[in-house]
């Protein structure tokens, strides 16, 4: 029969854990980094704006996302922070870690959402204005920034996801660091030098010739 070889022609290799591994490595950084960062930017901006009638005027007041409410950027912290820490555990607890950031992805999400129509902030910066402790604020208005923030718990919750179905793909700190069970190795002791007078001493009093070939 002509035309057949025994030997088997070569097929191509199907891309492996380690090729999903990185892609969602990277994946989860870009997005934990990124969403981190957006929302900590947020809760510095403008959210809602207002009036407040202060000896019969008008008198404009604005709140800050932090005015509103701090835990966006608190879970924002918390979620960076289970980012970086997910490269320090493994197995079980790598998974923990991984939850931690994906629940501070949804937190902030929520955090922010709840945030976007909240006046709270306005009317306690109204009532000290006006020395009226019932006083709210008039003409109400809100911005996007709340979903800014949103936006940025998404992609930290994204990067919690990936972290929790790919993790165990993904590398951990070097092992040097890490303590063993194992013994260490003694080091060997360094031979001892003859000329020295101590050794002499030894020698000599061990009946032996130290000058002696």
């Amino acid at each position: 029969m002509e035309g057949v070889t025994a030997v088997p022609s070569p097929r191509p290799e199907p891309a492996g854990p380690s090729r999903t591994g990185r892609t969602s490595l990277a994946a989860a950084l870009l997005s934990g980094a990124l969403g981190a960062a957006v929302a900590l930017l947020a809760t510095r901006q403008e959210w809602s704006g207002g009036t407040a009638t202060v000896a019969g005027g008008a008198f404009p007041l604005t709140a800050k996302g932090s005015d509103v409410t701090g835990v966006p950027a608190a879970l924002a912290v918390v979620g960076l922070a289970a980012l970086v820490a997910v490269f320090a555990v493994r197995r079980a607890g790598r998974l923990a870690v991984a939850a931690v950031l994906a629940l501070s992805g949804a937190g902030t999400v929520a955090a922010a959402l709840l945030g976007a129509s909240d006046s709270t902030a306005l009317d306690e910066k109204a009532a000290q204005a006006s020395g009226d402790a019932s006083a709210t604020v008039g003409a109400l208005s809100h911005t996007a920034w709340p979903y800014v923030a949103a936006v940025g718990g998404l992609l930290l919750l994204v990067a919690g996801l990936l972290a929790l179905r790919y993790g165990r793909l993904w590398p951990a700190m070097s092992g040097r660091y890490e303590r063993s069970g194992a013994p260490r190795p003694r080091r060997a002791a360094a031979p001892a030098d003859p000329d020295r007078p101590e050794e002499l001493w030894k020698a000599l009093d061990r009946g032996e010739d130290p000058t002696g070939a």
